[in-house]
């Protein structure tokens, strides 16, 4: 067996520490700990090598149990619903692939979302488990996303970003801004909101940062450019709302809309419209620009 422990993060695993119990298998103890989730589905997973050991091996469902075990295993999602939109492979080669993403599609499994998201999409297209998203935007947000396709040159990829040597271009649609004097530079802490899959501003030093400039004016709408320096959750539709121009559509900013489902007729107008930086392997400069437009 190789000595080497199991990347979850790279293979898409969710990663588990048995808690304490007197359970006398695994098996019993992931029954007890998901009790949404039945021993029929627990079997089948372990049947299909969907439970892996802290190597990555598959384990039988009746190694015994033990405090502390490290074990992996994969989410999912019975009956999930379909979510019916496209994504599109703008380009691909072996160590990067650059997707761009509809409205409406998560770009990793969370909550109810585990097949229908952009990834497991594109390692079913592209046949590469390896494939790893070097950054993230939001369900609601449409357009580009990189991912690493190489374990071996992940890393040069990944450094891109909390190094700040890529440039991030996003378009955004809302309520006009008269009144400012654009373009500007928005800075702000945010923080944890309420509910809790908000993000809100507060007190303390910025730890986020946004140039904002008018792209093109609409009667009571403009079309705004936003260039986002950090990349903090939901920085840019937070942003826009203590603007005073929530971003048209948005179901979180600047009020939830309670029980609101998703109306495909009436995406979030926000797009990551262009990423442009110098490729850390070649040294090229990589542009690509989504192909998705934001209507009126």
């Amino acid at each position: 067996m190789s000595t080497q422990l199991f990347n979850a993060a790279e293979h898409q695993a969710s990663t588990l520490f048995l808690p304490p119990g007197d359970w006398p298998t695994v098996l019993e103890c992931l029954c007890e700990h998901f009790r949404a989730i039945s021993r029929e589905q627990w079997l089948d997973r372990f049947a299909r090598g969907r439970v892996l050991d802290a190597y990555g091996a598959p384990i039988s469902p009746l190694l015994a149990y033990k405090e502390g075990l490290r074990i992996h295993y994969f989410r999912e999602v019975p009956n999930e619903t379909p979510i019916p939109v496209q994504e599109t492979i703008l380009y691909a080669d072996e160590h990067l692939v650059v997707a761009d993403k509809p409205h409406f599609l998560p770009v990793t499994p969370a909550g109810e979302y585990v097949e229908q998201t952009l990834l497991r999409r594109l390692i079913r297209t592209l046949d590469n488990p390896n494939l790893v998203p070097l950054h993230r935007i939001d369900r609601h947000t449409a357009g580009l996303v990189l991912f690493s396709a190489n374990p071996a040159s992940r890393s040069a990829y990944q450094s891109l970003f909390p190094t700040r040597k890529i440039e991030k271009r996003y378009e955004a649609i809302a309520r006009a801004l008269p009144e400012l004097e654009l373009p500007l530079v928005h800075k702000s802490r945010l923080v944890d909101g309420e509910p809790f899959f908000r993000m809100q501003e507060g007190p303390g030093a910025s730890n986020t940062e946004t140039r904002v400039e008018v792209c093109e004016k609409n009667g009571d709408l403009w079309r705004y450019g936003l260039y986002p320096v950090t990349g903090k959750k939901h920085q840019l539709r937070v942003h826009m709302a203590a603007l005073g121009a929530g971003i048209c559509n948005d179901p979180f900013y600047p009020e939830v809309i309670k029980d609101a489902v998703d109306d495909y007729a009436r995406p979030l107008k926000l797009l990551a419209q262009g990423l442009r930086f110098a490729d850390p392997l070649t040294g090229e400069e990589r542009v690509f620009e989504s192909c998705i437009s934001l209507d009126w």
